[in-house]
């Protein structure tokens, strides 16, 4: 990959890691201003649901920030580009897609055909949305 390549992939991502770091301040703050409980049943029903909900986007967001700030370590380490599966060039126009890929498009497709055969091979599961456990 041209050095110029990666400088573009490296500023991308940095701008994006900044990005998620002001959002998660941000949502941090919200969060600690909408923390006095309010005493209707509805309203504190709807905050609960508000407050799930954000914390599920902070998680998904926190493992977003993992994953650049591991994309950005390849670029430094050398390895940036490189399939982790088997050592071939990812396209220049699946990072430009998803620049944390660590796989190639043939390995990615493979690994998931091979996630969807061991799901059928389990069977239905059962649904986490009503579980009490």
């Amino acid at each position: 990959m041209r050095k110029r390549d990666i400088n573009s992939f490296r500023k991308l991502l940095t701008r994006r890691l900044e990005q998620l770091l002001m959002e998660a301040e941000r949502a941090k703050n919200t969060v600690k201003v909408a923390e006095e409980t309010p005493s209707d049943p509805m309203d504190q029903a709807s905050d609960n649901v508000e407050r799930d909900f954000m914390l599920r986007l902070r998680d998904r967001e926190s493992k977003l920030i993992a994953k650049i700030k591991e994309a950005l370590e390849r670029i430094e380490d050398g390895t940036f580009g490189i399939c982790e599966e088997c050592g071939q060039q990812i396209s220049v126009k699946r990072l430009r897609a998803r620049p944390m890929a660590t796989l190639c498009i043939d390995c990615k497709h493979e690994q998931e055909a091979l996630e969807k055969r061991e799901e059928l091979e389990a069977g239905p599961q059962p649904s986490r949305l009503w579980s009490h456990g």
